[in-house]
């Protein structure tokens, strides 16, 4: 496994294995990675020829700059676990390496069409065009065959979607293929994420009460209960958990993440302040 620092150190490769015609996953991160990540390499490394996985803590996604200070960071953990899994390169740039001064301080302009309006892109303005930003970067740095996202970010997947079908239109990063991968748990149902290691082991006893929730409120909706009223049952019963506070808990339609009228195509999306830490799940119905 190789870790490539420069984008030049990563075009030479992506070309040398475009010569030979090898297909490239890729899978972009943050670092901090878990067994969430590992689950979307492996996967990445069956189904093509070379696996790339970039390891970036991207600043212009964070509209908090506390949040970003904090942000867990360990790259000779992330390459021990990624070489271990069959990863063959690693991206690990600085942000001067990604972005010029006036890119890390300019709003990048995208049109979602309205997919950021709601739920995260409510709560943190400016967030969804970071992850554009980067992730239209990475793509057309290295041209994947394949891309590998996780689902509990559920409304991230939604807008990388859109992008990618509406650069179809002018071929932007060829015939790409986003591969949506299912969320990771723990045994208790803790959803695996990065900023699970800002927990405390009580809070992380505690966060286990949101799946146990959402999961509930399944049942409700198979006994007929309406949107609102589940709405409603999700948002009480966390908060009513000492240590637990709802952000929103908002049930949209999949496709167009718009609130839902019914369960039809219906996800739950919930985030959830664990003490200090800032959490995000779902649920489909």
């Amino acid at each position: 496994m190789q870790i490539l620092i420069t984008k030049q150190e990563l075009l030479q490769q992506v070309e040398a294995c475009k010569r030979q015609g090898k297909t490239i996953g890729l899978v972009p991160t943050m670092g901090a990675l878990h067994q969430g990540h590992a689950s979307l390499v492996k996967r990445a490394v069956v189904e093509n020829d070379v696996c790339f996985v970039s390891v970036f803590v991207n600043p212009t996604q964070f509209n908090n700059k506390e949040d970003l200070a904090k942000y867990p960071r360990n790259i000779e953990r992330d390459a021990k676990l990624l070489e271990s899994i069959g990863a063959h390169f690693v991206f690990a740039p600085t942000p001067e390496e990604m972005y010029t001064a006036e890119e890390m301080n300019t709003t990048f302009q995208y049109d979602f069409e309205g997919l950021d309006k709601v739920m995260e892109g409510k709560m943190r303005p400016g967030h969804f065009n970071g992850v554009v930003q980067v992730v239209s970067r990475l793509f057309y740095l290295v041209q994947p065959t394949r891309a590998y996202f996780g689902e509990k970010d559920f409304q991230q997947l939604a807008i990388i979607h859109q992008m990618v079908e509406r650069s179809k239109l002018k071929d932007t990063f060829g015939d790409l293929t986003i591969v949506d991968c299912p969320i990771v748990r723990q045994a208790d149902g803790l959803a695996l994420s990065s900023r699970n290691e800002r927990l405390t082991e009580a809070e992380k006893k505690l966060a286990t009460n949101i799946y146990r929730i959402l999961k509930e409120s399944v049942e409700s909706a198979k006994k007929g209960y309406s949107v609102q009223a589940i709405e409603k049952q999700v948002t009480d019963a966390i908060n009513a958990i000492d240590g637990l506070e709802v952000e929103y808990y908002e049930i949209v339609d999949q496709s167009t993440l718009m609130p839902a009228k019914d369960f039809t195509h219906a996800i739950g999306c919930v985030t959830v302040y664990c003490g200090p830490v800032r959490l995000i799940d779902n649920i489909k119905y």
